[in-house]
C-alpha cells in the first residue's frame, strides 16, 4: 500500500497538467453545443434568401433566354413575310400577263413574226423577270396538276368525272397558286378528278 502511494508522488507533473487540462476541457465541451445551434439559427435565414435569389436570377435568365428566342423568330418573320401584302397585289399583274399570253391562239404564236413576235418575246420575258423578283422575295408558285387535292393549298372549283385518274387528283388548275416562305399566298383554283380509283394511302396513313 505505501509503495503504490510512493509511486503516486513520483508520478510526472506534466502527466498531472494533462489531466487536469483534459478534465477542464471535458467540463468546457458541453458549453460549444448551444453557440453551434445559435450559429445555424442565425445561417438558416441567410442561407434561405440565397437560395431565393439563386432561384429568381435562373428564372430571370431563363425568361431572357426565352425572349431573345422570341424576338429573333418575330424579326425572321418580319423579314420573310414582309412584302405579304405587296406580293399578293403583283399577283394580279402576274394573271394578266399570264393571260394575254394565252389569249394568243397556239397557231399565231408559232406563226409571229416582226413587230408581233417581238411583242409575244416582251411579253413573255416581263413574266419570267416577274417570276425571278416574287422568288426573291421567297414567293413561290404552287404546282397542283397531277398533285392530290390539299384543302390547304388548293381550292376546288368543280369536279371533273374521270375513271382513270384517281379521286381527290387535281387535273385542272384554273388560277395559279403561291406561296411565300412556308405560308400559303393564294390557293390555286383547281379542278378536281372523281369517279375513279381510290387514292393510294400515303406512309403516314398506311402505319
Amino acid at each position: 500500500m505505501m509503495a503504490n502511494d510512493m509511486h503516486d508522488e513520483r508520478r510526472d507533473p506534466t502527466q498531472a497538467v494533462e489531466e487536469t487540462s483534459g478534465a477542464a476541457g471535458a467540463a468546457q465541451a458541453p458549453e460549444a453545443g448551444p453557440a453551434e445551434a445559435s450559429q445555424a439559427d442565425a445561417l438558416a435565414p441567410l442561407l434561405a434568401e440565397r437560395d431565393e435569389l439563386k432561384d429568381r436570377v435562373l428564372r430571370t435568365l431563363a425568361e431572357m433566354e426565352n425572349l431573345r428566342r422570341r424576338t429573333e423568330r418575330e424579326v425572321a418573320d418580319a423579314r420573310a413575310y414582309a412584302v405579304t401584302n405587296f406580293a399578293r397585289d403583283l399577283l394580279n399583274s402576274a394573271d394578266n400577263i399570264r393571260r394575254a399570253l394565252e389569249s394568243i391562239p397556239e397557231a399565231d404564236r408559232t406563226s409571229a413574226d416582226g413587230a408581233f413576235k417581238a411583242l409575244i418575246d416582251g411579253i413573255e420575258l416581263t413574266e419570267r423577270d416577274l417570276a425571278k423578283t416574287l422568288e426573291r422575295h421567297g414567293v413561290k408558285p404552287i404546282e397542283p396538276k397531277g398533285q392530290r387535292f390539299d384543302p390547304n393549298r388548293h381550292q376546288a372549283m368543280f369536279e371533273v368525272p374521270d375513271p382513270e385518274v384517281p379521286t381527290g387528283t387535281v387535273v385542272q388548275v384554273m388560277q395559279a397558286g403561291y406561296i411565300i416562305g412556308d405560308r400559303v399566298l393564294r390557293p390555286a383554283l383547281v379542278g378536281v378528278a372523281k369517279g375513279g380509283p381510290k387514292p393510294s394511302a400515303a406512309p403516314a396513313d398506311a402505319a
